[in-house]
């Protein structure tokens, strides 16, 4: 009998879903359902509950550890991946739905484009976005991730990947995990040495955008280029 309820339950979590979709679905019962795939025959709704206190909020869970995952919420190794799996799946789905080689030819555009490259990324990363002569992406490249005061590294390193990725122009991108949209005078200094660095190789920055959590800041813009 208990057996046949969990069915039952589970059939009318899906044919909700397929109704609705996920917009009405609290946020343990989007981790329930999607526990069903990895959790065959156990009531995954207590489960749910258990591990978004553990990590604070869904987000949280998914952006952890996937041992982090396993030890603190006793599950198994594969429902820790599939769990921590999610925010790079946004990513290549956000990154999917700008197409082959997107045109990038306003700062807006730019910021959209780099907001996709840092969903869900929880430590700071740096991007060159190599451009060719229309403005098109040829290539996103993440060329480092720590802070920016690691930034000594960068210059060399962008001028090999623009050279290798044939740009004509590029765009800077790094993200604030947590933190203020504002430059540091970090982020502006590292801007000022890679424009030189790369305008030496007749390569031009033409925005740097910086990234926390769905908004965007443009130099460009805001005329620190």
């Amino acid at each position: 009998m208990d057996k046949e309820l969990h069915k039952g339950h589970r059939q009318r979590v899906k044919a909700r879903y397929l109704a609705e979709g996920l917009d009405a679905f609290e946020d343990h019962q989007v981790l329930e359902m999607l526990l069903f795939y990895c959790i065959p025959m156990r009531d995954t709704n207590e489960l749910a509950h258990k591990m978004i206190r553990e990590f604070g909020s869904l987000a949280g869970l998914f952006e952890a550890d996937p041992e982090d995952i396993r030890k603190r919420c006793g599950v198994s190794e594969n429902t820790a991946i599939l769990v921590s799996m999610i925010p790079s799946l946004a990513r290549r789905y956000l990154k999917g739905k700008w197409g082959n080689k997107p045109v990038l030819n306003s700062s807006a555009k730019a910021g959209e484009y780099a907001v996709s490259l840092f969903a869900g990324r929880i430590y700071e990363a740096f991007f060159v976005i190599c451009l060719d002569t229309q403005n098109r992406v040829n290539y996103a490249a993440l060329v480092h991730e720590g802070t920016i005061n690691e930034a000594p590294v960068y210059p060399r390193l962008i001028v090999e990947t623009v050279l290798r990725h044939q740009a004509n122009s590029v765009i800077l991108a790094h993200n604030h995990p947590g933190g203020s949209l504002l430059p540091s005078n970090a982020d502006i200094e590292i801007t000022k040495k890679i424009a030189a660095a790369i305008e030496a190789i007749s390569i031009k920055v033409i925005d740097h955008i910086i990234v926390a959590g769905d908004k965007y800041f443009s130099f460009a813009e805001k005329g620190l280029l």
